[in-house]
């Protein structure tokens, strides 16, 4: 008997190290063994490939980000006459279609796109696509900065035929007073960023951020209008018909953390809501001998993160207890299980006192690691009942951001 609870205690504590520190080491020696072997990804970097943009901005009532939206996107540094701006304000009723409307005879690369009811973004998008005659368009969302390179660092990269998206990079602006909602999502957006730079080099991201993305507008299809994660199918779609998606850090896009803990927490379960929908939907994806790298790394990057890694915490903890209790005559003596439960009953307090210390606005950085990884999980587990629940509606319940 204890010998079997080991082995399931110890496979569960092999698939959480994988799925967040061991596939990190895995695809940066691969990454290593291939340059050894003189494999390498095409770099392209040419200034003179100016291919014409569009980019779409959904924005449904921003009436608070969206002047400073457009003027960002005015000033990106691209050529006017190659940079189409189409905002979708779908049914907004603040005054953003009003407010865009009235800037069109200044800007005559300017379309607003309205109606008169909020379909959700992903029906913004669809309903944008039929009016884009540029080969490139670029998605990006209404209440994030770019920086000045934005467009020029994307579309370097469809040069290569083989390129059939570009994920940008989403940036966390965080202060030194903020609450640890917006720290521990600013350290995990690094992570990621490092993860998407390694996947980039072994063959293809999996997944682009919707705040920035860009994509062959010959490749985009009409997606299902309850789709959480529109940016995640969208690219991964490509990335299932044979083209690279490829990650640029140097077009990023900058947004405030959530408001507070709650907002970020609705945001997260919907995530997740969204990843079990994807998964469900891109099935095809884990036939590896089908889509090879892309597989393997849809696999450890995502699908492990969504529907493997949040259940095995509970059930690390939980089959801990019985080993740290029963007698000896397993494979490892059980005062190692005893130290084991100690140092998880340990990290889970900190995360609680990360919690407790968080609702009060006290920040301590000490315990960003336990607390975020704590919530990031459970939010996944939420996420998994929400979405058996039923997830039908495409629209996003809009999340405060700090000011």
């Amino acid at each position: 008997m204890k010998l079997f609870l080991e082995t399931l205690f110890w496979l569960g504590i092999g698939l959480v190290g994988y799925t967040y520190i061991g596939y990190g080491i895995v695809v940066w020696l691969l990454v290593k063994i291939r340059k050894a072997l003189g494999i390498s990804q095409p770099q392209m970097n040419d200034p003179d490939y100016l291919p014409e943009v569009t980019l779409v901005v959904p924005a449904y009532n921003e009436r608070a980000y969206i002047e400073a939206k457009l003027q960002n996107s005015l000033a990106l540094d691209y050529p006017t006459d190659r940079l189409r701006l189409l905002f979708v304000t779908e049914g907004s009723t603040d005054g953003t279609t009003e407010l865009l409307e009235a800037q069109q005879q200044e800007y005559a690369n300017l379309r607003v796109l309205g109606g008169n009811e909020r379909r959700g973004k992903i029906e913004a998008m669809n309903m944008a696509m039929p009016q884009v005659t540029t080969p490139l368009v670029i998605f990006t969302d209404a209440n994030t900065t770019l920086n000045p390179q934005a467009i020029r660092n994307l579309v370097r990269h469809f040069k290569d035929p083989q390129v059939g998206a570009v994920a940008g990079e989403k940036r966390i602006e965080v202060l030194s007073s903020e609450a640890a909602a917006g720290a521990g999502e600013g350290l995990y957006w690094k992570y990621e960023s490092f993860l998407k730079k390694l996947d980039t080099e072994l063959y293809s991201v999996v997944g682009a951020a919707g705040e920035l993305f860009a994509v062959r507008t010959s490749l985009y299809g009409h997606v299902e209008k309850d789709t959480l994660l529109d940016d995640f199918v969208i690219s991964l779609r490509i990335a299932g018909d044979g083209y690279r998606v490829i990650y640029e850090p140097e077009a990023y896009a900058i947004e405030r953390p959530s408001f507070s803990i709650s907002d970020e927490q609705k945001r997260k379960v919907r995530i997740a809501a969204g990843g079990f929908q994807a998964i469900s939907r891109l099935t095809h994806l884990l036939n590896i001998f089908r889509h090879g790298w892309l597989t393997f790394q849809y696999v450890s990057h995502r699908a492990m993160r969504w529907a493997v890694a949040p259940f095995c915490l509970p059930l690390i903890l939980l089959l801990n207890i019985p080993l740290a209790l029963l007698p000896e005559g397993g494979l490892i003596p059980a005062s190692t299980y005893q130290l084991l439960l100690v140092a998880q009953v340990c990290f889970y307090a900190a995360a609680l006192v990360g919690n407790a210390l968080e609702s009060r606005k006290i920040r301590v950085k000490l315990l960003f690691v336990p607390y975020y990884f704590s919530f990031m999980n459970w939010c996944a587990i939420l996420g998994y009942m929400r979405y058996r629940q039923g997830t039908t509606s495409g629209i996003w319940e809009k999340v405060r951001r700090a000011e």
